[in-house]
């Protein structure tokens, strides 16, 4: 460890071990349990805490006093200034690099990143099981860099000083086709072809002898490139075109499918629908089309091409599953898919535009030009599909679905394929994949009858075959009389409807469970999708966290569930179709409702706390008591909130939908209550007033009036955001009028300040000073002081507009004084900017840049990077005004480095502003779209 300059040992593993997690999650609050978890694991003494106490004691001292360590409950938080660990700035440096278009800049940043590694990551503690993945982790990282620091050189034309480097780290991996790419790339720049084919040569014998497989297509065209001696390998000076760095597009297909086997017709008749590779694109998009039974393996299928043909894409793959025939109902909107997408590409929120036509219009546009795969899973019908098609000729769709789309056939020339049963072969090379050949081959009779037993159907081939590798000594002629009897069980079979008798294999896999996991796996069956984490399955369950993961990995194990992402769980659609069937038949009306009630205050709670710590100042609400038995693991600040709400947003649409027709009413508003901060934040409008539709509903049942007044409140706001500012000011009044029958005169200030918000939205500055002025009467004649410290600042910001800025300076200068006072630090940054707004435009521009210099901090401190750059452009242009350029370009700088790291569309009209600047020499543009 080095403090300033100085370097300090740390002796004993398990202080290591601390530090080393404190140190990885910098500013991050770690529990104690955490902790102890991660450095004793399951055998941690009864004294671990009195242990842990004394090691943090210990690095306080090495780190230089308490202050470096903090105890905040429920643990311990690393709490150093700005980018205290060399993880923290070297994930900066190669996110900047890999996404920066000018070459020698990358190779800057990148070097600068490498240059942090000083041996192997972790390497006192990788004994630590946690700490040796996360080595793990961080060794591929430095991979990345690497790889991205020689494409970038490449480029620049460092090829010759680029080979004895390439030498080595194709020796260091010898299995990375990425790196002897690049090496025979190098080398034949270098004037050394016959070198160059060698390197290929020899990594072909190596994936043959060690893996049994060979060099793949991007890796084979490369090399007959080099033996043709390809024009286009030669090097050229970069020409100043935007090109989409390698790492910067996406790759979100699934994993890549393990044991896959069969399907060989149909692989060849996706692969002629491509074509072969170095052959013209075609004239228009692709459209392959999968259909088929439920359970079928068109998934599956789909998944494993597309990763055979990935590196035909280089600009990325994007998929979504549209859940088209989800059992609760919950088929995804296309919107919200486009929205995923827009995401994943890049697009700032700032640049999408409200209404799927408009969103799907933007999204096309961005794939103009790009060679993109785009897997359309689980699609209901072909106008769930059409928004989401790309429109390049480059690109390539791959749609499946239970249905044959064969509108979509018809007027987009997909190219449909139904996909049938397994072939008996194939189903018996599926099972030699997954037991082993010797065991298939010595069972043929056995085999044939489980084959028969799952009516050749590869879902309920998989879920039997995990039973029999789990029971490697069992004879297969066993497994297949289980799998008769529990047919013979279901009785309502006839064999001539494969998910009928898929039914039979379920029950069989269902019954080899602990009684614990079986219930598990029914309660899961009331979740409404389209997964689950593990405090929800907890909660759902009502046992412990750590039982809950013991019993969704037995589920996993059984392939019941499938754990789509760490710590996320999902069923195949028949499988939550079978759980829930189970759980109505065996579990009582009041366990189930009593499960449900559980899930639904696991979220509220979680979600709750999150709002909370993302909007701190926002009226609370009553949430009611939980039920016993509820987990929720609340976040520890407003970053882990923010990626909780992404990572649940459409767990929390289908929870809000069901809480609402299950009649649990109060949930369901609460629900709504607690995203308003997270969709605004994230330009989810439409989302937005959705919710707070079905939540308005559900507050009118209740009869509740203060919960419909905040919840109109909201909507307008939303409407608001969507350009309908007809809708808003009618909710807003509306709510306005709902408060006042209460006598809540806290709840007309809030409205009287959105309806000012959304005049200013307007342009109708005059208008909306009259409600700020409102609103803030309201707050002094009630003595909320947080509440009228904002109005405050509100009235001020509208006399600015009107450009009467001394009387902005006296309301904000107020303003600030309350912000101060009841530590309101967002609504004092806020504050700082508009204070710095009015002295600009009265020609004090020191002060101005004082303020705005206050601003900053804040915001930095706040975590708040859009804001910090804003107010770095401002503060730019009063150095400017006052006649200081030099301080102008460096505050310019600091705001363009931000908002290009951020994608955001300001930094082209900042890259502008320094274009015409004197001896400004702006940064490359961000590649985001």
């Amino acid at each position: 460890m080095t403090t300033e300059t100085t370097a300090q040992p740390i002796s004993g593993l398990r202080r290591k071990g601390v530090l080393a997690v404190l140190a990885l999650h910098p500013g991050v609050i770690v529990s104690s349990d955490r902790l102890i978890d991660v450095i004793w694991g399951d055998r941690a003494p009864a004294t671990a805490p009195n242990s842990l106490q004394s090691h943090v004691s210990y690095l306080r001292r090495a780190l230089g006093g308490r202050a470096a360590i903090v105890g905040r409950p429920p643990g311990y938080v690393l709490d150093l200034p700005g980018e205290a660990t060399d993880v923290e700035v070297a994930e900066r440096l190669i996110r900047a690099g890999t996404r920066s278009i000018d070459h020698g800049q990358a190779r800057t940043l990148l070097a600068g990143a490498l240059a942090l590694w000083r041996g192997r990551s972790l390497v006192d503690v990788a004994s630590i099981d946690w700490l040796h993945a996360q080595a793990e982790r961080l060794e591929h990282l430095r991979l990345v860099a690497v790889r991205a620091l020689v494409d970038n050189r490449l480029a620049l034309g460092e090829h010759a000083a680029l080979v004895p480097e390439l030498e080595l780290l194709a020796q260091q991996h010898p299995l990375d086709e990425h790196i002897h790419e690049q090496l025979m790339v190098a080398l034949y720049r270098a004037g050394r072809q016959s070198d160059a084919l060698a390197t290929y040569r020899r990594l072909r014998r190596t994936l043959r002898d060690d893996l049994g497989i060979e060099p793949s297509r991007a890796l084979r065209d490369r090399e007959g490139a080099i033996l043709a001696q390809d024009p286009a390998l030669a090097w050229s000076a970069p020409a100043g075109e935007v090109v989409v760095a390698r790492a910067s597009a996406p790759a979100q297909l699934p994993p890549a499918v393990r044991a896959f086997a069969g399907r060989h017709v149909e692989l060849r008749w996706l692969d002629e629908r491509l074509g072969r590779p170095g052959a013209p694109d075609p004239q228009t998009m692709v459209i392959a089309a999968l259909s088929g039974t439920p359970g079928v393996g068109k998934t599956t299928l789909a998944v494993h091409w597309a990763h055979q043909v990935a590196d035909r894409f280089p600009d990325g793959q994007l998929y979504v599953n549209l859940r088209g025939f989800d059992a609760g109902g919950a088929v995804l909107d296309p919107a919200d898919a486009i929205r995923g997408f827009l995401d994943a590409l890049g697009v700032p929120v700032e640049r999408v535009p409200a209404g799927l036509p408009a969103q799907a219009a933007l999204y096309r546009s961005v794939l103009t030009g790009r060679r993109t795969l785009v897997l359309l899973d689980n699609a209901r019908d072909a106008e769930q599909v059409r928004p989401l098609l790309p429109g390049s000729a480059g690109c390539l769709a791959v749609v499946t679905s239970r249905n044959q789309l064969t509108s979509l056939v018809a007027g987009e020339g997909a190219h449909p394929l139904a996909l049938d049963l397994l072939p008996a072969g194939e189903a018996r090379d599926l099972l030699a994949r997954r037991l082993g050949s010797d065991r298939v081959a010595n069972e043929p009779t056995a085999v044939n009858q489980i084959i028969a037993s799952c009516a050749r159907l590869p879902l309920a081939l998989a879920v039997a075959t995990s039973r029999a590798a789990t029971r490697p000594g069992f004879p297969l002629a066993a497994l297949a009389g289980e799998l008769r009897e529990a047919a013979d069980a279901l009785d309502a079979f006839d064999g001539g409807d494969p998910t009928t008798d898929v039914r039979a294999v379920f029950s069989w896999s269902y019954r080899a469970l602990s009684p614990a996991a079986g219930r598990m796996f029914r309660l899961l069956g009331l979740h409404p999708g389209p997964d689950i984490a593990v405090p929800a399955a907890a909660s759902l369950a009502g046992t412990p966290l750590r039982e809950a993961r013991s019993l969704l990995t037995e589920l996993t194990r059984t392939h019941l569930l499938i754990e789509h992402t760490p710590g996320r769980y999902a069923f195949h659609d028949l499988l939550r179709v079978y759980a829930s069937e189970l759980t109505h038949d065996l579990d009582s009306d009041d366990e189930r409702q009593r499960a449900v009630r559980r899930a639904l205050d696991s979220y509220l709670h979680v979600a709750y706390a999150g709002a909370r710590l993302l909007q701190p100042f926002r009226d609370p609400i009553d949430l009611g008591i939980a039920h016993p038995g509820v987990t929720a693991v609340a976040p520890a600040d407003a970053e882990q909130a923010m990626a909780w709400f992404v990572a649940e947003h459409p767990v929390l649409l289908n929870v809000i939908s069901r809480a609402a027709d299950d009649g649990l009413y109060a949930h369901a508003w609460r629900l709504a209550w607690t995203m308003a901060d997270f969709f605004d934040r994230k330009g989810h409008w439409q989302d937005w007033v959705a919710t707070h539709e079905t939540a308005l509903t559900a507050a009118d049942l209740l009869a509740d009036s203060w919960a419909a007044a905040s919840v109109r409140r909201g909507l307008g706001r939303a409407r608001a955001q969507l350009g309908q500012f007809t809708e808003a000011h009618a909710q807003l009044r509306q709510a306005a009028r709902l408060y006042a029958r209460l006598g809540d005169v806290t709840g007309q200030a809030h409205v009287a300040r959105s309806i000012a918000w959304v005049c200013a939205r307007q342009g109708r500055h005059r208008e909306g000073l009259s409600h700020a002025q409102h609103a803030l009467r309201l707050c002094e004649a009630i003595g909320d002081r947080a509440l009228r410290a904002r109005a405050l600042n509100s009235v001020g910001w509208q006399y600015a507009q009107l450009r009467d800025h001394r009387a902005a300076l006296r309301h904000c200068r107020r303003a600030l004084h309350l912000l101060r006072a009841v530590g309101d630090r967002f609504g004092e940054a806020n504050t700082w900017d508009s204070i710095g707004y009015a002295h600009h435009h009265l020609g004090d521009y020191p002060q101005a840049t004082a303020c705005y210099q206050r601003a900053v901090e804040l915001f930095r401190d706040l975590g708040d990077r859009y804001y910090e750059a804003d107010t770095l452009t401002h503060a730019g242009e009063s150095y400017q005004a006052a006649g200081d350029p030099e301080a102008a370009r460096l505050a310019w700088l600091r705001a363009l480095d931000i908002l290009a790291a951020l994608g955001h569309p300001d930094a082209d009209r900042l890259r502008a502003t320094l274009r015409h600047h004197p001896s400004v020499r702006p940064t490359a543009p961000s590649t985001c779209a």
